[in-house]
């Protein structure tokens, strides 16, 4: 399993909204409304890099109020 949390920017007023929908999505284990220069942080899972890039492409950025994500993957070193 292939686990990443994805750092979320999201348009004013939209984080709480963006979070609760994005901890619906099958794949992601939990979103939190956050404080800093990201407004959600989300924590997600795949079979493979693969299907983490399509669920962040295609799930997780067509969540209305998302501006901007980046994917950071776990590593283990």
């Amino acid at each position: 399993m292939i686990e990443a949390y994805i750092l979320i920017q999201t348009r004013a007023g939209t984080a709480r909204d963006v979070a609760a929908e994005i901890s619906a999505v099958p794949g992601v284990l939990r979103a939190k409304a956050v404080a800093g220069p990201y407004d959600v942080i989300a924590q997600a899972e795949g079979e493979t890099v693969d299907d983490l890039g399509r669920l962040v492409i295609a799930r997780i950025q067509q969540v209305a109020g998302i501006s901007r994500t980046l994917t950071c993957p776990v590593v283990e070193l």
